[in-house]
C-alpha cells in the first residue's frame, strides 16, 4: 500500500473461534497492537474493558452479530469475517446492524488494504462501504448472483445507488 499505513499502532480486536484464523490475521498486521479471543464471552469482557480502534469480528462460532452490537456501542470499528456466513442476506445485515466492512475468508489476505480503505474513509469523512463496493463487487457478482444488491429496496436505497452515483463520478 503506498503511503502512510493508517494501522500503525492502532489497538486491533480479532474474535474467531478458529485458531489457524486468528494467527493469519495477527501476521497479517504486524503494525497493529493486536489483541485476540476465542470465544463470545472472552471478546464480550474485552469489548466491555478495553478500547480498541478495529474489531474483527468472525460471524459463526463466536455470535458475531451480538458482538457487532457491543463494538458499535463502544464505537469500535468493526468489520465483520465470514467463511460460512456468506450471501446477499449477510452484507445486508452486516451493514444495517453498523459494521464497516464485511469480508469472506478467503479474502482476508487483503486484510491490510480493507482495514486502511475503513480508516481513510472514516478520515475523509466517506462512508467506508464506497470502498467495500469498489473492492467487493465483482466477488459479489461472482459468488452471489448478478444483480444480488437490487432484490433489497432498502438496501438498494441506503447504500447501492448513493455509493453506485460517488463510483461513476471516480
Amino acid at each position: 500500500m503506498a503511503g502512510k499505513n493508517l494501522l500503525e499502532g492502532k489497538r486491533i480486536l480479532i474474535v474467531d473461534d478458529e485458531p489457524d484464523v486468528l494467527e493469519t490475521l495477527e501476521d497479517l498486521l504486524p503494525m497493529g497492537q493486536i489483541t485476540t479471543a476465542s470465544s463470545f464471552k472472552e471478546a464480550k469482557n474485552r469489548l466491555e474493558s478495553e478500547a480498541f480502534d478495529l474489531t474483527i469480528l468472525d460471524i459463526m462460532g463466536v455470535a458475531g452479530y451480538d458482538l457487532l452490537k457491543i463494538a458499535v456501542d463502544r464505537n469500535a470499528t468493526a468489520v465483520m469475517l465470514t467463511a460460512r456466513a456468506l450471501g446477499p442476506q449477510n452484507v445486508k445485515k452486516t451493514f444495517k446492524e453498523g459494521a464497516a466492512y464485511y469480508i469472506p475468508k478467503e479474502e482476508m489476505i487483503h486484510i491490510e488494504t480493507h482495514l486502511n480503505d475503513i480508516l481513510e474513509a472514516q478520515q475523509t469523512g466517506q462512508n467506508t462501504w464506497g470502498n467495500w463496493f469498489k473492492r467487493m463487487s465483482a466477488y459479489c457478482e461472482k459468488n452471489f448472483k448478478p444483480g444480488w444488491q437490487k432484490e433489497d429496496k432498502i438496501f438498494l436505497g441506503e447504500v447501492s445507488l448513493p455509493l453506485t452515483r460517488i463510483l461513476l463520478k471516480s
